[in-house]
């Protein structure tokens, strides 16, 4: 990632934060005091050593912090893979879309057509011509797999099911997923539909974000339709009382693959494995990745979303002051042990001249631990902005000329 520098950036603030990991929420008025030294007898706790990753056979994996964003692991993220049913993750992403903007609802009756109800592979076994409900049809994507219910989510939201995989690409880019692409809702064998581990665990910790109300189906063991009852093919959903998801996926060519996330003491997890040779294979992967991250890594909130980070001179404003702020908590992710060297870098230009609105960034907060830039957000006005008034707007502009 880029970092600000100095002639670039004509705000550049760095902000100590290594007392917010300690559990303060905001930075002092005024510098610390300089801490006593240290008697020469007493060393400082060392941190958890973080041996290397698990050696794990498949094609492709990744563990992400959920919060943070942090890649704690992975071998050939950005490989482009087979993703079978993990397509479904993002035709489920479109569906939710649907539901949260209103354009569908969950007791929609659905009509099946005859394109749904001859797909092949898992299915959820509905009939033609028959009615079956939004909810009902998300459960059999989500926990029976069904190619069926998928491609007749599909068509309900989009019409026809090509329609609905242009926006399934759309969202993709919408969602950074710069190495996948999709040509079905369901997953079925296609030379130019594929996905990235990388992208995966974003994906899916995008659902787990913005759709907490519709995410707990995934943890949903089994589910009937039609006289049939299907269990849930996660198995990590048995092994694990803190694996919430996700989804499986497999076909001959793609070999089995499973995203899978935990949450424990407030931290949460998501890895994606693509490529095993078998169902246990991909839940022992998952588990070890998991189990990796979770031993030698913990996640700290150091600011919350909409407190201010600092504050920018407006010119031309209502006001000549505005806080700058994240539009969603700032957490980082680091060794287990004491905390390392962790900063904030804000980079913020010089004039900001108004109008301002909350919906725009006007600069950008780089995380840095140790050194090493992780995770770059923007950053946003506390509160919108509105031009001054004529003598504030003519005064400012005189000012400016000598600034």
């Amino acid at each position: 990632m880029r970092r600000p520098t100095a002639p670039t950036a004509a705000l550049l603030v760095t902000l100590a934060l290594a007392h917010a990991l300690a559990g303060c929420s905001k930075e002092p008025e005024a510098p610390p005091a300089a801490a006593p030294a240290t008697p020469a007898d007493a060393a400082p706790a060392a941190a958890t050593p973080v041996p290397q990753p698990p050696a794990l056979k498949a094609r492709s994996y990744i563990v992400i912090d959920h919060d943070s964003g942090r890649v704690l692991a992975a071998l050939e993220p950005d490989s482009r893979q087979e993703p079978a049913s993990l397509t479904k993750l993002m035709t489920a992403y479109g569906v939710f879309r649907a539901l949260k903007e209103g354009r569908i609802k969950l007791d929609d009756m659905v009509t099946i057509s005859e394109h749904a109800w001859k797909q092949e592979g898992s299915r959820m076994f509905v009939e033609t011509g028959k009615q079956v409900s939004v909810e009902n049809l998300i459960q059999g994507m989500i926990v029976q797999s069904g190619n069926d219910a998928t491609v007749a989510l599909a068509e309900h939201v989009a019409g026809t099911e090509p329609a609905f995989v242009e926006m399934m690409n759309a969202y993709a880019k919408q969602l950074g997923m710069s190495g996948s692409r999709f040509t079905n809702s369901a997953g079925m064998p296609d030379a130019e539909h594929y996905v990235t581990a990388r992208d995966v665990a974003l994906l899916s910790s995008a659902l787990i974000h913005e759709f907490p109300q519709y995410y707990r189906w995934y943890a949903q063991r089994e589910f009937s339709w039609n006289g049939i009852t299907q269990q849930n093919r996660n198995g990590l959903l048995w092994r694990d009382p803190t694996v919430d998801g996700v989804k499986t996926g497999h076909t001959e060519s793609a070999g089995y693959c499973l995203v899978a996330s935990a949450k424990r003491d407030g931290m949460r997890l998501v890895s994606a494995v693509l490529g095993t040779e078998s169902m246990r294979a991909r839940e022992d992967a998952n588990a070890a990745l998991l189990d990796y991250g979770f031993n030698f890594y913990q996640t700290r909130r150091l600011y919350a979303a909409g407190e201010p980070l600092a504050t920018g001179r407006v010119w031309k404003g209502a006001t000549s002051e505005v806080g700058l702020v994240l539009k969603r908590d700032l957490y980082v992710t680091g060794q287990r042990g004491p905390v390392g060297s962790v900063k904030a870098d804000l980079d913020v230009p010089g004039r900001l001249v108004a109008p301002l609105s909350v919906a725009t960034p006007i600069g950008k907060v780089s995380i840095v631990v140790d050194g090493a830039t992780i995770a770059t957000h923007d950053l946003y006005p506390a509160a919108d902005v509105p031009a001054g008034g004529l003598l504030r707007r003519a005064f400012d502009t005189v000012r400016l000329w000598f600034n």
